[in-house]
Formats: C-alpha cells, sequence, structure tokens
C-alpha cells in the first residue's frame, strides 16, 4: 500500500525533525555529567514524560489495543499495580540513590555486597537492553512491512541509524527531550484514534458499550486462586514485582532520578510518569474493546484474514490505515515510531552510561578526564546501537527466537531484582548468603522460563512448570530474597 503524500509529509516531518532535535543537544554537552544526567538541571514534568515514553514501546502501542478486542481487559490489570510500585520508589529508592550520588542503579550492590554484585547486575541490564533494543526494532519494522510493503531490513537501519544518531550526539538531554515530545505525540494519537473509533459506530457512541458489554469485553479476568492461568491476581502480582524492578533497579528509569535539581523534582518526576500510563493504558485498551464493536457492527469493513485467530495484533494497524481521515494515518504511524524511538534512544543512552560508570571509570581509568570520558560515552553509544541494529537484522524472519528470548530476559531481571531486595532489606546478609541465594533463584527462574519451551511431550511433561510465566519474577526474587535471609539467619552471628 502506498501512503497518501499527506500522511507521509506529516511522519517525516515529525519522526525526523525529532531526530535534528535530539542531535541539536550536542552542544549542550561539554561533560560527561552533563551527557548522564543532564547537570542535574532538567524539568520534573520533562523528566516523567519521559519516564512515561519508556515504559511506553511501540509493542504496547499496538499490543495492548490487540489484547483488548481479543479477549477483555484483564492485562489492565497490570497498570493498576504501577501507582504502588511508584510510591514505594518514591519513598524509599529515590532518596536512597540521590543520596549515594552515584549516576549507576548498581553502585548501591557493591557497596552492600562488593564487586561481584555490580558486575552481575550491570552484565545482565547490558545483555537485556541489548537484546531488548534489536527486538524493538524488528518489532517496530514488521507492522510497518505489513502495512506498506517497506523493506524491513531498511526499516530496522534507517530507524536504528537515526536513534543512535541523536542518542549519541545529544546525550540524556536528546533522549529526555525528545522523550516528551514523543510522549505528546503518543498520547494525542490515541486520543484522537479512541475519539474518531467511538464516534464512527453506525447506531452511535453507546454501541461501543452495548456490544462491548454483551461480550464480556470489559472484564478483568477470573478472581479465582489459580497460579496456572491468567487471573486478576497473578496479573496483579506480576505487575508489582515487574514494575518494583523498573522504578527500583532498573538503569533506565534510576538515571533520570539523577537529571532533575532536587529529591522533591525527582520524586514528582516518578509520580507523574508513571501514573500517566494508568490512563494512558486505559485509553489503548479501550481502543481494542471499541475496534471489536466497530468491526462487529460493521464486519465487512474487516478483510477475511483479519478474522481468524492469532489476528488481533494486525486490526489496529488495518484501522488505521483504512479508518482515519487522511493526515491522521501518518500521525498514529509517527506515533508508532515515537514509542519504538523513544525507548531504544534510552537503552543507548543507559548502557553507554553503565559502560563509562561501572567498567571504565571503575577498572581502566579511575581518574579519567573529561575527554577520555566523553569519548567512551561516545563509542559506546555508537557501537551498542550498531549491535541493535546486527540483532534485529539477525532476528528477521526468525521471529520464533524473540519467544525464546524474552524468557533469557526473565532470568537476567529476576535475579536483579531480588539481590537488590536481599540487600535493601537486610543489613545482616552476608556476600555467601547472596551468592547462594543467587545461584538457586537463577535456577529456578531458568526452570520456569525455558521448561514450557523444551519440555513438552511425553515424559517430560513431568518436569514443565505448572505456574503461569508471569509468576517467574515472583518467585524467582521472593526464592533469592528469602534463601539469603534464612542463610543469613542460620549462620551470621554477628550483624555485618
Amino acid at each position: 500500500m502506498k501512503l497518501p503524500i499527506l500522511d507521509l509529509i506529516v511522519f517525516v516531518i515529525l519522526t525526523f525533525g525529532n531526530v535534528i532535535f535530539g542531535a541539536s543537544f550536542f552542544f549542550k554537552n561539554k561533560t560527561s555529567d552533563q551527557f548522564t544526567s543532564g547537570g542535574g538541571k532538567l524539568p520534573a514534568w520533562v523528566v516523567g514524560m519521559s519516564i512515561f515514553a519508556t515504559f511506553v514501546s511501540s509493542i504496547s502501542f499496538l499490543a495492548l489495543p490487540g489484547k483488548a478486542y481479543a479477549s477483555n481487559w484483564n492485562a489492565f490489570v497490570f497498570s493498576l499495580s504501577i501507582p504502588v510500585a511508584s510510591v514505594l520508589a518514591v519513598k524509599f529508592f529515590i532518596p536512597l540513590y540521590r543520596g549515594i550520588g552515584s549516576i549507576s542503579a548498581y553502585n548501591y550492590l557493591e557497596i552492600r555486597f562488593g564487586a561481584w554484585a555490580r558486575i552481575y547486575a550491570s552484565t545482565c541490564y547490558v545483555l537485556t537492553q541489548l537484546m531488548r533494543t534489536g527486538a524493538i526494532l524488528l518489532l517496530l519494522a514488521l507492522p510497518l512491512n505489513a502495512l506498506f510493503g517497506w523493506d524491513v531490513k531498511t526499516i530496522i537501519i534507517v530507524t536504528g541509524i537515526a536513534v543512535t544518531v541523536y542518542s549519541m550526539l545529544g546525550g540524556i538531554q536528546a533522549v529526555i527531550w525528545t522523550d516528551a515530545i514523543q510522549g505528546i505525540i503518543l498520547i494525542f494519537g490515541a486520543i484522537v484514534c479512541a475519539v474518531i473509533l467511538t464516534f464512527s459506530m453506525p447506531e452511535g457512541p453507546m454501541q461501543v458499550f452495548e456490544i462491548a458489554a454483551a461480550n464480556n469485553k470489559f472484564s478483568l479476568g477470573s478472581f479465582g486462586a489459580s497460579l496456572s492461568d491468567s487471573t486478576f491476581w497473578v496479573i496483579l502480582i506480576y505487575g508489582l514485582f515487574i514494575n518494583l524492578q523498573n522504578y527500583g533497579i532498573d538503569q533506565n528509569y534510576v538515571q533520570r532520578y539523577m537529571t532533575t535539581s532536587s529529591d522533591k523534582e525527582a520524586k514528582s518526576s516518578a509520580l507523574f510518569g508513571s501514573l500517566l500510563y494508568v490512563p494512558v493504558s486505559l485509553i489503548f485498551f479501550y481502543i481494542g474493546t471499541a475496534l471489536f464493536s466497530y468491526y462487529t457492527a460493521q464486519p465487512d469493513l474487516l478483510p477475511a484474514e483479519l478474522k481468524a485467530a492469532g489476528a488481533a495484533d494486525k486490526v489496529f494497524p488495518h484501522f488505521i490505515v483504512n479508518g482515519l481521515p487522511m493526515g491522521m494515518t501518518g500521525l498514529l504511524i509517527a506515533a508508532i515510531f515515537a514509542a519504538g524511538m523513544s525507548t531504544v534512544s534510552t537503552s543507548i543512552n543507559s548502557t553507554a552510561t553503565i559502560v563509562l560508570s561501572d567498567y571504565y571509570k571503575r577498572y581502566f581509568n579511575k581518574n579519567a578526564s573529561e575527554k577520555s570520558s566523553m569519548k567512551v560515552l561516545y563509542s559506546s553509544s555508537l557501537i551498542f546501537g550498531v549491535l541493535g541494529i546486527g540483532i534485529a537484522l539477525t532476528l528477521v524472519g526468525v521471529e520464533s527466537v524473540l519467544d525464546a528470548w524474552w524468557g533469557l530476559a526473565s532470568i537476567f531481571s529476576g535475579g536483579m531484582l531480588g539481590l537488590f531486595l536481599l540487600g535493601y532489606l537486610s543489613k545482616s546478609v552476608r556476600n555467601i548468603d547472596a551468592v547462594i541465594g543467587v545461584i538457586i533463584g537463577a535456577l529456578l527462574i531458568i526452570w520456569m522460563s525455558l521448561s514450557p519451551i523444551y519440555f513438552t511431550e511425553g515424559n517430560l511433561l513431568a518436569f514443565r512448570s505448572p505456574f503461569h510465566s508471569n509468576l517467574t519474577i515472583v518467585f524467582g526474587t521472593l526464592a533469592i530474597s528469602l534463601i539469603g535471609f534464612l542463610l543469613a539467619k542460620l549462620f551470621s552471628k554477628k550483624t555485618v
């Protein structure tokens, strides 16, 4: 499909205008502190918008409406857990990180357990972000290829280069300011789409709710006690743990806490960014439900191949191209791009920051000059961007690899959160207690993550995890924390 000229103009202006704007911050990055924390002088509302935009990827933009279209609002329960996690971050984690004064989220782990803990956590983080960048670039390209026939590899390369350039040149200031603009585009695009859908119903806006209610589309899921199904409680508990991980130990978020001028502004930005996600995700779920009502009332508007099971994620892109007025299609495509670019730029900058703070200055050049520090930041950003593009290109045509990757991501992230909580909640835990806890917890996470992939038939089914995959991070985190705590109680004779 050829994109109409007006939509193409809108898309190009919004997308490449953002890139140029981000690159312009090159002239404001004179020091490594300005590159990694903006000198601690960024406005709280901009940082908050950046936190929000980082949370929303292009996957969310397309997948959340797809989930609501195919089933109900069960996945929205995840959003309901965010306020709790953000309040905990504001009360405990932001004062901790700003008190330490390190730009690295993992400096605390070294203070608490030694260098091995910092290396373990930072390595897990870098690997996670590297693969995440490749996955986002690929998943950003796939719908655009399906809609317009644009070459997947070309989309990956062009998008990857554009984001790498402004992330490398502009540093955290470029990332945060462009995130804020991209977040505004994303919210505006979602609202426009929701309004158009609502007022495009043949019998008026109320028909959306009548059809949806008749098909139980607003259900938040079962309130049963099952640990193998996607119940309300499973999603809520999963959301609490994954968001505690995001706001408590993820470098993407911790680095932003250091970009404001005071603890008060850091707390305000965290609350603003996290709480904003709740109503915006509500809009995404509403869009999915409205799409169901829209095409139920007008089934002839939906092609037969999109009515098949498993095609729910393609319904929203189909509506973007065929159901929106000219100009709005370009806006929505730009919003999808904005969501993906925001996530990738954040990963590039935060990983370069980790390379500088956790490795270069820690082990190679403790008294690094500003010139050498900036060289490390520029080169790390470039290398990470190129590697992300390379990973995305290798995944083209083998998207099933992504399923295995999301399982491996749980292995890395679950161990990190458990280790942090173990150190934060108990001062008597020794180094050896932490090591044993991490090993046992990691083995549990590996089993829960990979057994559904490899133990699929015959006698092997007996070794398959019976729990819902969302509980992996929950059980892994609890195992590391509880085992380390119990070992400390049993074997330590004095407070460390």
